[in-house]
């Protein structure tokens, strides 16, 4: 096989509709854009969300709070989840996708003190909840922010 043999599986191509080419073709005159009316002139359409002057429902909707566009969420793990790991064992966001208990860390790791924990870990994370650190010390093991 060659590159100049190459070609699309058959039926996974489609061949484009030839638009305004007479009435034979089944896509002549209006060339399916209808008769008349704001979509059937060139340029036509309304933006987008804009609901025929009725209030857009982008409006209508309450509004609370307030929403940081340039937040970069942690991502969370409880402290439950850490007794997965050996006594004496260093946990930090590369051990935990490593194990497979998380499937992504983009912006740091969070660690949260839901569950008790019964291993003397040292654990490194981006940040941690008061309670994750008491019980991650009480275990033995230490909490430091990286």
């Amino acid at each position: 096989m060659k590159l100049n043999e190459l070609s699309p599986a058959p039926g996974s191509t489609h061949s484009y509709k030839r638009k305004g080419r007479g009435n034979g073709s089944g896509n002549g005159k209006t060339a399916g854009r209808g008769q008349k009316g704001q979509l059937s002139r060139s340029g036509g359409g309304v933006r987008v969300g804009f609901e025929g002057g009725q209030m857009p429902l982008a409006r209508r909707v309450p509004k609370r709070g307030f929403n940081n566009i340039f937040a970069k969420p942690l991502t969370a793990v409880n402290v439950n989840v850490l007794n997965n790991f050996e006594d004496g064992q260093t946990v930090s966001a590369k051990s935990l996708l490593d194990a497979g208990i998380i499937s992504k860390c983009e912006y740091g790791l969070k660690i949260l003190g839901n569950g008790s924990l019964q291993r003397k870990l040292t654990v490194k994370a981006s940040a941690f909840s008061e309670t994750a650190k008491q019980k991650i010390e009480a275990a033995g093991g230490s909490a430091e922010v990286v």
